[in-house]
């Protein structure tokens, strides 16, 4: 139970916060009790005089208001800050403001103006909220001491790094200033971006967390003191907030109307009639739509698309597949990513109920969305997603619509919850897939979880709907997920032959899973210069659920060490038993066939310091790999020029060789961007992408102009280039499409 308030004594006071005595919320949790409403440690008051948002923290109405009292977080948890820190929080009628002065007299390090590169190579401050008051969910804002902004949602309490979404982008401001003695900032939140839930007596309770980050030290400053024990996120762990509140807090329900107009040229190159040369064909392009943002109340937020465009989205990294499963490509665009949690309904690893990458892409190819709406938010205690959208006809594609409903409800303590879960995909010829699902997650006793999901679907060639162990997934658990001292997590699943969620992601089917994980790792403390030190062992088991036989047996063995410094090395050992009933292709030239397979592999991994202006990842493994063996090597450097200009690229090798077949398989992917930042408004972005296994040479060049949230100008040119042009007849083209667009969107505000 944390003891910061405690310390500071019964009363703290001074214009703009109280604090008093901590609460008995560990202690209520643990117990498992009814969910808990607890007086919260710090009350904000309102300002008092105005702000000029300019950086610079001179205002008297802060002189009002005492400063947080900040610790160590890394690198000696709980000692005293090394660089001084002046932190203040106030509100008004619009804004929720955090003021900060960081004293620095050594050298501030900063490396880039871009969005939403959130690393630790830069001096950086963050505030968190936890908006909802529901210890799993905050949105974070952080700022540079570049004047570049990070802003990301928080979701399941950051117990793993894809519960942090960093493509989220809200409506924030930030501003910095710097002198000869450090760097000041001040963050401003409007109200309507919070989306709280107000109490009865007009007052609001969120979770409050602030941290400073010193790249040149690697010192993590915090309030309030968290211990790092959950992973990597745990210093933004909602759970683990500060309990704060505001006194009048006004709803704001403002409406955002953000029209776009597009405009551009594609070319392509189609082989004619008679099979003798490719032929150019121009196609140029012009559209408008517009997107509609409104808050139905301080905590729910309607959002309406027409003629959806996603021209601005950065294209995805080129993956090498070596499994004969699909790979997992996370979800970039916009209209799908506010509270994006709300729609979560996993089964462990990347398989889930609803994926959105499943709307408007078709094998990787985008499909144009005539239009649709989304609800999130939350309304007496319920979590509620809610989503429609309707996809256009196109190159033999029908048109679809699909909707998806999630409900959620906190359970038991402020970390359980029960809910479930419709998706529904049905196009215009009336074939239709749904699915249906409850899921529940229990928080029984402090950091131990146990956990609940189970979904069936149904085709429209399936007959009447009924219970279905065949067409059903169903998934139980208990985890502890600690990265200090002991953890765990073991799980059983099965998911029968006819279970297909079609706006979901599923990687195998036909199966019963067995998993066990446990974990153990250490702080050595304030006198050794290793930060942690963690061993993991994990066992994954799949059994084929029509005889009971074993498919796939894996067992990984790792070890990871940090020092204080910023480096990191791990080391991990592979072994794998494999019975395939049907063999698969890794390229033309090379495939694994049907058969019984035993195999293991080792691998080594450095990261150097990532606040050094030259960074690099290095990754070398080897090893047998079916009936062949395997040598792979990857390079991901980095080299902040300055804050203007970042060059980042990787290389990565993969060399298979299977000597009693004669076969082999190569693979080379290679990635370079060039970021050119003039400032934190204008950007041009240059990213190149080669895949070997694929033949594939991709470019994308971005051209940004954001002078402010909402209001954008992109310059975007794409374009894919043939690298085994000899393969056919007649010869390829050198290009294998091209498209140069332009879009603007400009986003009004009306109250």
């Amino acid at each position: 139970m944390r003891s910061t308030a405690c310390r500071l004594g019964p009363a703290f006071l001074a214009g703009g916060i109280l604090l008093t005595c901590t609460s008995n919320r560990a202690f209520a949790q643990a117990q498992g009790s009814e969910t808990i409403t607890t007086t919260a440690e710090a009350v904000i008051t309102r300002l008092n005089g105005p702000v000029t948002f300019d950086g610079v923290m001179d205002e008297a109405v802060w002189n009002e208001i005492t400063p947080l009292p900040l610790i160590q977080y890394e690198p000696n948890t709980g000692s005293p800050i090394t660089e001084a820190t002046v932190v203040r929080l106030g509100y008004d009628d619009e804004f929720v403001y955090l003021a900060v002065r960081c004293d620095d007299s050594s050298g501030i390090t900063e490396t880039t103006f871009r969005r939403d590169n959130w690393t630790s190579s830069d001096d950086q401050v963050a505030l968190m909220l936890d908006t909802f008051n529901d210890y799993e969910s905050g949105k974070a804002f952080v700022l540079y001491a570049s004047g570049a902004r990070i802003d990301a949602e928080l979701a399941n309490d950051g117990r793993s790094m894809s519960d942090v979404n960093t493509d989220w982008n809200g409506f924030w401001d930030g501003k910095v200033s710097r002198d000869e003695g450090g760097w000041s900032a001040e963050i401003r939140v409007p109200i309507s971006t919070l989306r709280f839930q107000p109490g009865p007596d007009g007052k609001t309770t969120m979770g409050l967390i602030f941290y400073r980050y010193v790249a040149r030290t690697t010192e993590l400053q915090i309030f309030p003191e968290i211990p790092p024990n959950w992973g990597f996120w745990s210093f933004l762990k909602p759970s683990k907030s500060e309990r704060v509140t505001f006194d009048g807090l006004k709803q704001v329900k403002p409406l955002y109307v953000s029209p776009y107009v597009i405009g551009g040229l594609g070319q392509n190159f189609d082989l004619n009639e008679a099979e003798t040369e490719y032929i150019r064909s121009d196609d140029p392009t012009y559209d408008v739509g517009f997107d509609l943002k409104y808050s139905l109340s301080s905590n729910m937020t309607l959002d309406l698309t027409v003629n959806t465009d996603f021209a601005q989205v950065e294209a995805d990294n080129q993956q090498v597949n070596l499994t004969r499963f699909s790979l997992f490509f996370p979800e970039k665009r916009q209209f799908f990513l506010e509270r994006t949690s709300n729609f979560d309904f996993g089964f462990g690893d990347d398989d889930r109920v609803f994926y959105s990458r499943r709307i408007g892409l078709e094998d990787g190819q985008q499909v144009a969305l005539l239009g649709g709406g989304r609800v999130v938010g939350r309304t007496g205690g319920w979590d509620i997603g809610l989503l429609s959208i309707q996809s256009a006809r196109q190159d033999g594609i029908p048109s679809r619509n699909a909707s998806v409903v999630r409900l959620k409800r906190r359970v038991l303590n402020n970390n359980s919850y029960a809910g479930g879960i419709a998706t529904s995909r049905i196009d215009e010829d009336g074939n239709y897939n749904i699915a249906f699902g409850a899921d529940a997650v229990v928080n029984v006793w402090s950091d131990d979880y146990v956990g609940l999901a189970w979904a069936q679907t149904h085709e429209s060639d399936a007959g009447a709907v009924a219970p279905d162990l065949e067409a059903s997934r169903i998934r139980l658990f208990a985890q502890r997920p600690r990265e200090v001292g002991v953890g765990y997590d073991v799980a059983l699943s099965r998911a029968g032959a006819n279970y297909d969620p079609g706006l979901g992601f599923q990687s195998r089917s036909d199966f019963f899973h067995v998993s066990a994980k446990a974990s153990y790792g250490v702080r050595p403390g304030e006198q050794s210069v290793v930060q942690r030190h963690f061993l993991t062992a994990e066992n994954d088991v799949y059994f084929r659920n029509v005889d009971g036989s074993l498919e796939t047996s894996e067992t990984e063995l790792e070890y990871e060490i940090s020092t204080k410094t910023g480096y990191t090395a791990r080391a991990s050992g592979t072994f794998v038993y494999e019975d395939l009933t049907e063999g698969f292709d890794l390229s033309d030239d090379a495939g694994i066939p049907a058969g019984t397979y035993r195999f293991g592999s080792g691998g080594v991994y450095l990261e150097t310091p990532t606040g050094n202006k030259v960074m690099t990842e290095l990754e070398l493994g080897g090893g047998t790999f079916y009936d062949g063996t395997v040598a792979s090597v990857s390079l991901s450097p980095r080299v902040s020029v300055s804050s203007n200009l970042l060059l980042s690229g990787s290389y990565a090798y993969n060399r298979i060789r299977f000597a009693d077949r004669d076969e082999s398989f190569d693979a080379h992917l290679v990635s370079g961007r060039l970021d050119v930042m003039m400032n934190t408004k204008l950007s041009v972005a240059a990213f190149v992408q080669y895949s070997s296994s694929g033949n594939v040479l991709l470019s994308n060049v971005r051209f940004r102009f954001n002078p402010r949230e909402g209001n954008d100008f992109y310059l975007v040119y794409n374009e894919g280039f043939n690298t085994n042009r000899l393969s056919s007849m007649p010869q390829l083209p050198v290009s294998s499409s091209r498209v140069v667009v332009a879009k603007y969107t400009h986003t009004f505000r009306f109250e």
